[in-house]
């Protein structure tokens, strides 16, 4: 429909109503707290709020991180396509249930860190039960480290080394050491290494050679078997400590909406801290400033009086547009726009909304890409289940609408063309011997894809001066009529002789006066062109400017209409697509209609048609998407527009009530 005007707001209020205020303007959700002017004077009674946004933001993340924790121990399977509850905006701005929220998300906290604890635990003793088996065939204490005079080390060898070399080695280096296999795998060799102690680091450095590292037993005690069982007994009390710490986490799961709702309302804290910090005041007072809809000034006057507050709002000045919000006021059908428009960028402030002018233009062409009965009734059927069961809003709400119009832009198209899942009546009648045709189609792009290439065209020239009227009326508004006429002026004028140029030549209208004519407006316009392109300039500029907008003129425009034969390739693609998809369902029923080739028909359709109808609902919005943004947009859209943030009720699981 149209950019919102928006009015900018400076306001004085009583601090002691600065909270009350705060959640009045969250509930009404229509005016964005910007930082404050730096026209404002520097003194030291003025200072910044402080709003407590960090202790604000960690509560909001203690209750999170429950949430998730309980996702995790005690999952919810959502239903397919269910909507949020909703619930009044007003109960989002009050405190009750937080602080018992917050006590309970500490508790699942603390025994979720209690049940990671044991796990690291668990991985401990597990991985001492590793290191034990080796040593299972040891009838040895582990604490025992040798006698008076003796020294006992349990290591291992690599496998691939001589056992024999090995003891040889050692015999060489301490004479009275003794080295004792205990068990080998793959991998290793493990061995007990007694040797007198004032030998044992000749020994150990003999074997050192051969790969010999010492085992980490440290800290065990008794025999293998007897350490091990210690560790398997300990494993199990501490599985039994464990579920039970789990089942305690999964009973606090009845309390998961009450901390989804204290986790909205705590969003809303944090939207409303966060705006509380770009406040300043004094002692007694508070200054705000802002922005806001225009539309909304009276309703927001009557708020500002009931808090006793001094305020002014004026129109934004041409030099402050950058800086001015930007919200689009759209209908039902514009709306589903947006999603395109906030892909591409916002319009910028003072200039044209092109969700009204881009609406019919792309649902038209993503209906004649598509272009089928089939999938047009899958999208509306789609659109309206999405909207009805999840009652979407936001962004949500604009791809199922853009999907609906899109839908039945399909539909009507497909109807025209005869696309009801490709050919597939006349295949369907065929497989029973009928030789019937077929759906009635006023054009095929498969028999007529020349007429169907010229259309397409015809629309890319009508597109294209759509964007051109739009570009003209701007300019004239900002009084900048003279650029108008010579730079879109002068392509509507050599449009017009070489339309009646056009029509002689074809013998549509046969007319050496008509033929004349139309010379004459061409050669007036090529006029108007290189006359308004050199305007400006001076000397040789003059000569240069006038051969660049020649050939900007002729390869862009060239390229622009070029661009729309995508229109005809992809409903040409798509439908010969669905053809070979019907076709070779179809080959096993080429002798007649049997269970079998039934089955098959029905798995190879079905299978194939999703394929397709999956790559053009993706293909075709892309495309679409391309003519709109580099072909449309190009003749008059200004962009780079900041969105409009107002201070509102923030949510993330439960909705409030429109």
């Amino acid at each position: 429909m149209a950019i919102l005007r928006m009015k900018r707001l400076r306001l004085i209020a009583v601090r002691s109503r600065k909270e009350e205020l705060l959640r009045e303007l969250t509930r009404l959700g229509c005016v964005e707290i910007s930082e404050a002017g730096e026209e404002l004077p520097e003194t030291e009674s003025l200072r910044p709020e402080s709003s407590g946004v960090m202790a604000a933001r960690t509560r909001l993340a203690s209750l999170d991180h429950a949430l998730e924790l309980l996702g995790q121990y005690a999952p919810v399977k959502s239903r397919l396509l269910s909507a949020k509850p909703e619930l009044a905006a007003e109960t989002f701005l009050e405190d009750d249930g937080i602080d018992d929220a917050l006590a309970l998300a500490e508790k699942i906290t603390e025994l979720h860190d209690q049940v990671r604890r044991i796990g690291a635990e668990e991985s401990r003793l597990r991985t001492v039960l590793e290191s034990l088996q080796p040593w299972m065939s040891l009838d040895l204490p582990l604490e025992c480290g040798g006698t008076e005079r003796t020294e006992l080390v349990l290591g291992a060898i690599p496998g691939k080394v001589s056992f024999s070399a090995a003891v040889e080695a050692l015999r060489d280096a301490a004479d009275e050491a003794e080295l004792f296999p205990v068990s080998e795998d793959k991998s290793a060799r493990y061995v007990a290494l007694l040797c007198m102690k004032e030998q044992m680091p000749a020994a150990q450095e003999a074997l050192r050679s051969f790969g010999f590292t010492a085992a980490a037993l440290g800290g065990l005690s008794g025999t293998p078997r007897e350490a091990a069982a210690a560790a398997e007994e300990s494993l199990s009390a501490l599985a039994a400590q464990k579920a039970e710490l789990v089942e305690q986490i999964k009973a606090e799961s009845g309390h998961r909406d009450e901390l989804k709702l204290a986790s909205d309302k705590l969003s809303t804290r944090v939207a409303m801290a966060e705006a509380e910090e770009r406040l300043v005041g004094t002692d007694s007072t508070l200054i705000l400033e802002g922005w806001m809809p225009a539309e909304r000034e009276q309703e927001l006057e009557q708020v500002f009086k009931r808090f006793d507050c001094a305020w002014e709002c004026r129109d934004p000045e041409p030099d402050e547009y950058p800086e001015v919000p930007v919200k689009l006021k759209n209908n039902q059908v514009t709306n589903a726009l947006n999603m395109v428009t906030n892909m591409y960028s916002l319009p910028a402030y003072g200039t044209v909304d092109p969700n009204p002018l881009m609406a019919p233009f792309f649902i038209l062409f993503y209906g004649l890409m598509m272009a089928d009965m089939g999938y047009g009734l899958i999208m509306i059927v789609a659109a309206l289940v999405a909207m009805k069961k999840i009652k979407p809003r936001g962004g949500t709400l604009s791809f199922c609408q853009l999907l609906l119009y899109g839908g039945i832009a399909t539909f009507i198209c497909g109807a025209l063309t005869g696309g009801l899942f490709g050919n597939a009546p006349e295949v369907i009648a065929g497989m029973f011997g009928s030789d019937w045709k077929g759906l009635p189609a006023l054009f095929s792009p498969v028999r007529d894809s020349t007429l169907v290439l010229y259309g397409a065209m015809a629309l890319g020239v009508i597109h294209l001066n759509a964007g051109m009227v739009v570009s003209f009326l701007e300019k004239k508004k900002n009084g900048n009529l003279a650029d108008g006429i010579f730079e879109e002026g002068s392509l509507w004028v050599i449009l017009l002789g070489g339309i009646l140029l056009a029509l002689d030549m074809l013998g549509i209208l046969r007319s050496r006066m008509l033929h004349n004519l139309g010379l004459a407006i061409l050669i007036v316009g090529a006029a108007m062109l290189l006359f308004g392109a050199g305007r400006h300039s001076k000397g040789i500029g003059k000569l240069t400017a006038a051969f660049g907008v020649i050939y900007n003129t002729l390869t862009g425009w060239f390229g622009d209409i070029l661009s729309y034969s995508r229109i005809m390739a992809l409903m040409l693609a798509g439908g010969v697509v669905a053809q070979v998809f019907n076709t070779i369902a179809a080959m096993p029923s080429a002798n007649g209609v049997t269970p079998l080739s039934g089955a098959i028909f029905i798995v190879i359709f079905l299978i194939g048609h999703a394929l397709n109808f999956g790559l053009n609902l993706l293909g075709c919005f892309v495309h679409d998407l391309r003519l709109q943004c580099l072909e449309f947009f190009g003749k008059f859209y200004q962009d780079g527009g900041r969105p409009f943030a107002p201070l509102s009720v923030r949510t993330r699981f439960i909705n409030p009530e429109e």
